[in-house]
């Protein structure tokens, strides 16, 4: 399967957050994007993604205490 190089994001934040977001990207010279997407690999590496073997497992050992 071929990937897309990139995906975009819509989100809803209220104004006052987006503006002083913005204010302090400028303030460091960091492009939004760029502060989002380092916010994101960092999340991502602290939490990263269960895999579906994992949640397979954890519902099995679930049903097998419960009965």
């Amino acid at each position: 399967m071929l990937m897309n190089k990139s995906s975009s994001m819509r989100i809803r934040v209220e104004p006052e957050l987006h503006n002083n977001f913005l204010a302090t990207c400028r303030q460091k010279d960091k492009p939004a994007a760029q502060v989002l997407r380092e916010f994101m690999r960092e999340y991502v590496s602290k939490y990263p993604p269960i895999e579906q073997q994992e949640l397979f497992v954890a519902e099995t050992e679930a049903a097998y205490k419960q009965g």
